[in-house]
């Protein structure tokens, strides 16, 4: 008898922590592409939440991109995983069983495209990150690579995401296989839109434009969970809790939001009755959470970061901290949007900083820092370029592309290392090491970077001036010292 969670050892796990649904028993329905924490905790429970509560053929085929490390991980499980929801006042672990196969698209993309041409598969959804769109965070244009260009005109198997797409949507064509909906469950602005847009494209390219206007949606979404990456605790925790070993079990915070626009030409599971919201415009719950939570969470990371701090809660209890991150949600984020009907920014800010705060939740800086060049622009860069456009000067949101700007020098300020885990690596190391290491220097330098900074951004004079003196602040007193001195 084998202590591995999986079918067999169902049995032996406490009843309040098997899966609400049979696994297996539900059929596939959804093909996930993205098989990371984020999506196993949110979309997936909300899934099976959905399946409990109404039934539905909606079982989800997770596709691993690229890494087979949790693929491995969860086909040694026959697909399930645990997530251990962490409270300040206790714990609880559920299995989940949505999942209904597993498969590697770099190892056998033809079968993935074969997959997506099946009529039982009536919707996609993704979590790939913002780079795995190949959209310029800058612009939201399409970045035609090497790699995309292959998949668009030879005959080879696809390597991208957006290739992967595009040719199982011509599969789909040929087999008359139905209208599907393809929805991007990323944090990205106007993510529906930019999918489509994506799409669009790639079928112009490929001579299929009229077959995807009149059979593929694009639902815009808005998701929120805090779930941090796993580690051996988070492994430890669920052997405790369920008796039996679970290599891919995951912790989140109790929270959990999903708001979708509801335009799935095919059906979808009852999403509702699992929590969801469903609603005709997604686009102002995108910005709050965006603006108010992700930019608040990576100003939070940088500047915790810098100052020695291991994780959000930790940073979050400096002293100023809050006082600035309130300033930034009141200041500069507030005025810069709309929210959605009876929702107020500050207000939500302070539930945003309630969840962070949350001791249970080891969250690490530098795991939220990651990909900064990417994440930066749609949660804090265009809250500047909206301030400014206003003729508002936005120091708050400033001072978080500062600290960016002196977390991509490498050190903490004791002189630690940081690592620079983001796409644009190379290139960020390649232009501090052309420039003066001052804080002109620096800004000026980074501020070149344009697939990150939009030309209204590092043309101006204003924004230039706020980032020089935030830099020449932290160069002088140091973070933690700086963020003292803010009431």
């Amino acid at each position: 008898m084998t202590d591995l969670l999986g079918l067999g050892a169902l049995p032996r796990i406490p009843a309040a922590s098997r899966p609400r649904i049979t696994p297996g028993d539900a059929g596939s329905g959804i093909v996930h592409l993205g098989l990371g924490a984020f999506h196993r905790a949110h979309q997936a429970v909300f899934t099976e939440d959905a399946m409990a509560a109404a039934g539905g053929d909606w079982g989800i085929v997770g596709v691993a991109p690229r890494s087979v490390t949790v693929l491995d991980s969860l086909r040694a499980q026959d697909g399930l995983y645990s997530v251990t929801t962490l409270a300040a006042e206790g714990r609880s672990t559920r299995v989940i069983g949505a999942h209904s196969g597993l498969m590697h698209a770099a190892g056998d993309p033809d079968a993935v495209v074969a997959l997506l041409a099946d009529p039982a598969i009536r919707i996609v959804t993704l979590t790939v990150t913002e780079k795995g769109y190949r959209l310029d965070p800058a612009t939201g244009r399409l970045l035609l690579d090497d790699e995309l260009r292959g998949d668009l005109e030879s005959e080879r198997p696809p390597r991208t995401v957006p290739g992967l797409l595009i040719r199982g949507l011509a599969a789909r064509r040929r087999a008359d296989a139905g209208p599907i909906a393809l929805v991007s469950c990323d944090n990205l602005p106007a993510n529906g839109h930019r999918m489509r847009g994506l799409v669009d494209y790639l079928a112009a390219a490929t001579s299929q434009s009229d077959w995807v206007r009149d059979n593929v949606t694009f639902p815009g979404t808005m998701v929120d969970r805090i779930v941090p990456a796993s580690t051996a605790e988070t492994r430890a925790v669920a052997y405790d809790e369920l008796g039996v070993r679970d290599e891919a079990a995951l912790f989140a915070e109790p929270y959990s939001a999903w708001v979708i626009e509801d335009d799935f030409p095919a059906g979808r599971p009852a999403w509702e009755q699992a929590g969801a919201v469903l609603t005709d415009d997604p686009r102002p719950w995108e910005r709050l959470k965006l603006r108010s939570l992700n930019g608040v969470h990576s100003a939070i990371a940088y500047l915790g970061a810098l100052a020695g701090r291991e994780t959000i809660a930790e940073s979050l209890r400096m002293p100023g901290m809050s006082a600035a991150v309130r300033r930034f949600i009141a200041e500069d984020i507030a005025p810069s949007l709309t929210p959605p009907p009876g929702v107020d920014t500050v207000q939500y800010g302070e539930e945003v900083l309630h969840r962070f705060a949350n001791p249970a939740m080891e969250y690490r800086t530098v795991q939220v820092a990651m990909d900064g060049s990417q994440k930066l622009p749609p949660r804090v860069l265009h809250t500047i370029i909206d301030r400014r456009a206003a003729g508002a000067t936005p120091r708050w949101g400033t001072m978080v592309v500062a600290a960016w700007m002196r977390f991509a020098g490498g050190a903490t300020d004791d002189g630690r290392p940081l690592p620079l885990n983001d796409p644009l690596a190379s290139r960020i190391r390649a232009r501090l090491a052309a420039a003066p290491a001052t804080p002109n220097g620096v800004v000026d330098a980074l501020l070149g970077l344009d697939t990150v900074f939009a030309p209204e951004l590092a043309g101006d004079d204003t924004v230039r001036q706020l980032l020089v003196d935030w830099l020449t602040e932290f160069d002088k007193h140091g973070v933690e010292a700086t963020l003292a001195g803010v009431r």
